[in-house]
């Protein structure tokens, strides 16, 4: 049986139906690893960095840029499309395709270092993506922003090839619209009485509107233990985990969208 690859995220509740539980452990056992993530609500983000102990000033900055169509085309059709400058290293870009089913990715793409399929997991939702990545040099992108470089030269031949697999009929990369780039400020730290990896990522939209979300990956085998150690690590240090739960990358697609010229779309 193919297990429905997501729920959509919302107002966080306690548990999972026994329909859900075995959707996800299904997932999770096809995926190559379990993102957990949470986004804090706008409220507690000050008393949220400051129960955790997160220095800003230890965080990479980040450029993140999407393309997709006016009408967000794309979006729709389950793709994302990113390229991204990253403080300190190389570029990098994906093409991202969710929800999937793991078993339903062909093997020859599962065989690819490039590829990894990953189940997002947060209060209220969950989805499994399979994401072809790529390293680009150091100025790829930027060259590209200053009209240097056409898109898809920011994109592999493994990624355009996925790319043209899901996308709408007809559909170039060479055609989509820049939309970003937004500003992200991404903290790696390891709390002590957690001892495992946490992610910190704000998000700053143009408007001044901010996203915080916590993050910690894990092997699928380890999800459940992982959620409840996570959730009673952040639950003691004051941490909010009965919030609304945002998407990152749809925010930035509806904002950006929304600032397109009249005639764009």
């Amino acid at each position: 049986m193919t297990a429905t690859a997501t729920r959509k995220p919302g107002k966080a509740r306690v548990g999972l139906t026994d329909d859900e539980l075995e959707q996800v452990l299904a997932l999770a056992g096809g995926a190559d690893s379990v993102e957990l993530k949470l986004t804090v609500p706008d409220e507690h983000h000050r008393s949220t960095i400051v129960g955790l102990g997160m220095d800003p000033l230890e965080a990479q900055i980040r450029m993140v840029s999407f393309f997709d169509t006016p009408d967000l085309a794309l979006s729709e059709h389950g793709l994302v499309v990113r390229a991204r400058r990253v403080q300190g290293r190389e570029d990098d870009s994906v093409v991202k395709l969710r929800p999937v089913a793991p078993e339903e990715v062909p093997e020859h793409l599962r065989r690819s270092p490039s590829m990894v399929v990953e189940l997002d997991a947060m209060p209220g939702g969950y989805v499994c993506s399979a994401s072809m990545k790529a390293r680009l040099g150091a100025t790829d992108v930027k060259r590209y922003m200053a009209g240097g470089r056409r898109i898809s030269k920011l994109f592999s031949k493994q990624q355009r090839a996925f790319f043209a697999a899901h996308a709408p009929a007809g559909l170039e990369l060479d055609e989509l619209t820049l939309l970003g780039p937004i500003f992200v400020l991404k903290l790696n730290f390891k709390p002590v009485d957690l001892g495992r990896k946490l992610v910190a990522e704000m998000w700053l939209y143009p408007d001044g509107s901010r996203i915080l979300e916590l993050s910690t990956k894990c092997a699928p085998a380890q999800m459940f233990q992982v959620v409840a150690e996570s959730r009673a690590f952040l639950t003691g240090r004051g941490v909010d985990l009965s919030g609304e739960q945002q998407t990152k990358t749809a925010a930035a697609l509806r904002y950006f969208v929304a600032q397109l010229p009249q005639s764009a779309h």
